[in-house]
């Protein structure tokens, strides 16, 4: 499924916990790991402190080849490491076409309060404009051996949608994962003004099943068994709530082919879920 795995690794805990995550995709169905750290370097800085330039780039060195060492060391894996000058998200896009990635891990940065309004800069300009999947993680697994035991799939009928299930079944098939798909009925009342009726929270239940339906139809192709969740209200906060009430360990969603203006706003309800989920998300292309 992946076997061409680039990890941004810059020495924090957010990056380790990416590479952990690559390693045990590695360990259980094995792969190729790509480790690749970006040193950015302002011209305008360095023109006042050039020792600066060497030093930093010594430094993101060592700090990769310590971590390979490790890697090669504990689980016997040789990750290929590349280290660029240049700006993260454009080094990470860069690389990842060069050396054919089919799936890019990330580690973010769980921010609190206002900034969680505000994705690292790294990250999201990645998975906007990733060809490849995208999975974000934002701590390191207590567990060694790749445990995607139960996924749970955002579905909306739309065709990204569809995409994200397929993408499930495969891992659920090769990984022996329950798939759990969530439809999420918004709050048109706080959306639009207008009073929701009986009739019409029965119309929209019943397009919900509909709607799920479709997902069970194309999970059955894959021999895939799911379960079908309905709820009403924020699709970011229902589908991060009902991960955790189900103790998913992974979430996968679709892209909305965000161009243009939408480039610049990704989708809301991803970005929230990533920022807010305590689970990896994959975000499939």
């Amino acid at each position: 499924m992946y076997s061409n795995i680039l990890v941004a690794f810059d020495g924090s805990d957010f990056s380790k916990a990416a590479l952990f995550e690559a390693i045990r995709w590695v360990k259980n169905h094995g792969g190729h790991i790509i480790m690749v750290h970006a040193v950015y370097f302002d011209e305008e800085e360095f023109i006042i402190s050039p020792e600066q330039r060497e030093q930093r780039l010594m430094l993101g060195k060592q700090v990769c080849y310590q971590m390979t060492q490790e890697v090669s060391e504990k689980y016997n894996i040789q990750a290929e490491l590349i280290i660029c000058e240049g700006d993260a998200p454009d080094v990470i896009l860069q690389v990842a076409e060069d050396k054919k990635a089919d799936l890019i891990i990330m580690g973010t940065y769980g921010k609190k309060g206002l900034k969680k309004l505000i994705l690292g800069s790294t990250t999201y300009k990645v998975i906007v404009e990733s060809p490849v999947d995208v999975m974000a993680v934002k701590k390191t697994s207590t567990s060694d051996e790749l445990s995607y035991r139960s996924i749970l799939v955002a579905f909306d009928e739309s065709e990204y949608s569809k995409k994200a299930l397929q993408r499930a079944c495969e891992l659920a098939k090769i990984e022996n994962a329950t798939i759990s798909v969530i439809y999420v009925i918004p709050k048109y009342q706080e959306m639009v003004e207008f009073f929701s009726t009986e009739s019409i929270k029965h119309a929209l239940m019943d397009e919900a099943k509909k709607i799920l339906s479709e997902a069970e139809q194309i999970a059955s192709k894959f021999n895939v068994p799911v379960k079908k969740i309905v709820h009403e209200g924020s699709i970011s906060e229902k589908i991060v709530q009902i991960a955790n009430l189900m103790l998913c360990d992974l979430i996968i969603m679709g892209t909305y082919g965000w161009k243009g203006v939408d480039k610049a706003i990704m989708g809301s309800n991803v970005e929230r879920v990533i920022i807010n989920s305590s689970v990896p998300v994959i975000i499939v292309k």
